[in-house]
């Protein structure tokens, strides 16, 4: 039986928290604090996504993904990053503190905290059994990827907006050249081969994919000025936690 357990969720209640005083934070304290508190609300869900997982997992398995996750996106964001392979030619600039290599040791983190529920989504939506052929984990990574890439539709207008980082050629949606989302999808599949996830506890961290797509959708659509890709954020993920939703509601009749 997969494991459902919402106990030692603090920092799931933490992020949530840090999302919704964000624009209090920026109003009150000015935007050094808010972007101290972007960086602690993604500490925060990447901090979640551990507890979810160490629950289902144990931690050797949970520290073994880690490292997959972690290592595979920075050389990814690196070579990215330093050849326009395979996102497109952008850089990182000093805002994101600390940098290896210009590379911000936060953005492994957020991969890690937004695959694992694009995992728990796709599996909700496909109905993976344990016992999958190498075929049917290229098509779960594959639509895993879909989910992952999705919330990037929210993501990257709002991080170049905040100047956390700069493309060389601005591209077609809302400045995001359209080669960054193939390397996202791309990328991310990848890393779920490496991994093969299995026996995930999919409600809590569905509840997470789900909760992001909310917030983020309100964050930029009210509070940040970009009604653009809150919209297109908003129906991209929301495609997923539709398909999730009713397939939830039918396994339930």
């Amino acid at each position: 039986m997969r494991k459902t357990d919402f106990s030692n969720l603090t920092p799931l209640l933490l992020w949530v928290l840090t999302l919704i005083s964000l624009p209090i934070v920026g109003w009150i304290l000015g935007e050094g604090w808010l972007m101290r508190g972007m960086s602690a609300g993604v500490l925060m869900q990447a901090a979640a996504v551990l507890m979810v997982l160490s629950h289902a997992w144990g931690w050797p398995r949970v520290l073994k993904t880690l490292v997959i996750i972690g290592v595979c996106s920075y050389l990814a964001e690196l070579l990215g990053s330093s050849t326009g392979i395979p996102f497109g030619k952008y850089h990182y600039t000093e805002l994101l503190q600390p940098q290896l290599m210009g590379v911000p040791l936060l953005i492994p983190l957020a991969w890690l905290m937004m695959l694992p529920p694009a995992w728990a989504i796709a599996e909700i939506i496909l109905q993976r059994q344990p016992t999958t052929n190498f075929l049917s984990n290229i098509g779960y990574a594959l639509f895993s990827a879909l989910a992952f890439t999705a919330w990037d539709l929210f993501l990257d207008p709002q991080m170049v907006s905040w100047g956390f980082w700069v493309w060389e050629i601005p591209g077609q949606y809302f400045g995001i050249p359209l080669s960054n989302y193939l390397g996202w999808f791309v990328i991310s599949a990848l890393i779920t081969l490496a991994v093969n996830p299995k026996d995930l506890p999919l409600i809590p961290l569905a509840l997470l994919y789900t909760l992001t797509w909310i917030l983020q959708t309100i964050g930029q659509g009210v509070f940040w000025a970009q009604p653009g890709p809150a919209i297109v954020g908003f129906l991209g993920s929301g495609v997923f936690v539709w398909l999730a939703a009713a397939r939830r509601a039918n396994l339930n009749h």
